[in-house]
This record gives C-alpha cells, sequence and structure tokens, in this order.
C-alpha cells in the first residue's frame, strides 16, 4: 500500500483515484469544490491544498486541464513543490505542452525528487473500467515503481522515453483521435443525406477494414445524438493547439489537424464546447445541411 496523493477530482480523475482506494492504497485529496462524496466515503482525506498532500503522500498525481493549471498546482502558491521532500514521485496526467514538461520536471528533480509525464486516453469510459491507455515518460525508475498503480487504472502502459515523452505521444493519439471522428462523421453523415440508416451503415463497417473503436463508441453518439462528454470539446481543441504550436516549433505542417480543429471552432460557435468531442459531427451537418437520422 502506498501513500498517494491526487490532485484535480474531475470527470477523469474521480474514478482514477476510485480505483486506486479499491486497490488498497491510502489517497489525499484536493481538488477545485470539494473531493466528491463517494470518495470521501470509501477512505480519501479531502486536504486544505496541494502542498499538504504532498506533505501526505509518498506520489503525488496531478490530473488537471491544461498547461497553467499543471503549472500552478505544482510551483503556485500552496503547490505541489513547497511538501515535497527528496525521494518522493510526482506523476502528471494531464495532457499538456512537451516544452513545459521537460521544464517542470527539470524543477522537481532539482528537488531530489522524480517525475513522470502520464497522459492518458480512453475517456470517462476507459477511466470507470481501469483500461486506460497510459502514455509516459520519465525514469526507467520511477516507472518500474509506479507500475503497479498505473496497473490499476489502465492497461496499455508504456514507457516511451524521457520526460516530455509521454505527453509528445498524446498530442499525437489526439490528431488521430480528432481525424478518425472527423472521418467517421463525414462517412456517416454521406450515408444518412444518400438514404441509407446510418446505424445499419455503422454495424455493417463495424465487420470491415474501416473498423475501429472511435466508429464503435463515437459513431454510435452520432447515431443516438448523445454528446454528454465524454471528452469535451474545448479539451480537445486545447490538445490540437498543442499538436499545431509543436509544429509550428519544428517548422511542419499539420494540415488535416488544423481542419479538425476549425471543425472544433465552428461546434463552440454553435454553443458547444462543451459537448462530447463526437459532437464535431454536428459542424459537418450545418455544412451539410442535413443531420443524421433526419
Amino acid at each position: 500500500m502506498a501513500n498517494i496523493g491526487f490532485i484535480g477530482l474531475g470527470i477523469m480523475g474521480t474514478p482514477m483515484a476510485a480505483n486506486l482506494i479499491q486497490g488498497g492504497h491510502s489517497l489525499s485529496t484536493f481538488t477545485h469544490g470539494k473531493t466528491p462524496q463517494n470518495l470521501l466515503d470509501a477512505g480519501a482525506k479531502a486536504l486544505a491544498n496541494a502542498t499538504e498532500v504532498a506533505k501526505a503522500s509518498d506520489i503525488v498525481i496531478v490530473m488537471v486541464p491544461d498547461t497553467p493549471d499543471v503549472e500552478a498546482v505544482l510551483f503556485g502558491e500552496n503547490g505541489v513543490a513547497a511538501g515535497l521532500t527528496k525521494g518522493k514521485i510526482v506523476i502528471d496526467m494531464s495532457s499538456i505542452s512537451p516544452v513545459a514538461t521537460k521544464e517542470f520536471a527539470r524543477k522537481i528533480n532539482a528537488l531530489g525528487c522524480e517525475y513522470l509525464d502520464a497522459p492518458v486516453s480512453g475517456g470517462e469510459v476507459g477511466a470507470k473500467a481501469a483500461s486506460l491507455t497510459i502514455m509516459i515518460g520519465g525514469s526507467q525508475a520511477a516507472f518500474d515503481q509506479c507500475k503497479p498503480i498505473f496497473e490499476l487504472m489502465g492497461k496499455n502502459i508504456t514507457l516511451v522515453g524521457g520526460n516530455g515523452d509521454g505527453q509528445t505521444t498524446k498530442v499525437a493519439n489526439q490528431i488521430i483521435v480528432a481525424l478518425t471522428i472527423e472521418a467517421v462523421g463525414e462517412a456517416l453523415v454521406l450515408a444518412s443525406k444518400a438514404g441509407a440508416d446510418p446505424a445499419k451503415v455503422r454495424q455493417a463497417l463495424m465487420g470491415g477494414f474501416a473498423s475501429s473503436r472511435i466508429l464503435e463508441v463515437h459513431g454510435e453518439r452520432m447515431v443516438k445524438r448523445t454528446f454528454d462528454p465524454g471528452f469535451r470539446i474545448n479539451l480537445h481543441q486545447k490538445d490540437l493547439n498543442l499538436a499545431l504550436t509543436t509544429a509550428r516549433q519544428l517548422g511542419m505542417s499539420l494540415p488535416s489537424t488544423a481542419v479538425a480543429q476549425e471543425l472544433f471552432n465552428a461546434c463552440v460557435a454553435h454553443g458547444g464546447a462543451g459537448w462530447d468531442h463526437s459532437g464535431m459531427v454536428r459542424a459537418l451537418e450545418i455544412l451539410a445541411n442535413h443531420e443524421i437520422g433526419q
């Protein structure tokens, strides 16, 4: 049993933390608002701030929305860094800038602590089922020590390389996810406007080379019109912005990623910042003047 700190108990963080408690670990928590009652009932302790969490924990997990949020949690007033002592491990499971991650790791390492960037893929469904894909950057020693903890939250767990490489992998993942959502959306809008039953088209495609997890899960959301997150469009926008910014820094082009971002932007313009990212199909429907299933 480890003393684990968990900071950031949102859509993803709450079920991830619950799985750690179920795995027998002691959990200290801090989040905006209140620690969810189900975690408190399971034995989690709610502490006053991130510094107190770090003092109480051997391993501190951070799961917050964006790069500035991670920086504030780690190094701001009452942040994690102020509560660290030599030998502790900080794991950032947020999806943030690879460049900033390397700087955060350097600062944490300077305190005599290990740092792992360990962003995840799989959404709320994967968080609840403990089936997340976890992409990790950091030292082999820290990875080996924390792998049993990762195994309580995910199934496909890979040490990709050094600090920052986990976040780079997540950026690549988010490009593939966005473009696949776009492809599934285009296909189902076309099929529906041509007069075919989109639910049956999806069922047929699930048995062929076009089959994918996104066709399975997000294609069903599109057909059934269920766009509650899930993974919010505004968060996927943030991830694609990381991809496009990194591409500019590297002097390269990501043309299809830019198109996907513009479709997300169109959704936000129609009030969809909080829709599940499968809601990208609504932008395609506007362009087609046709809603799936009409």
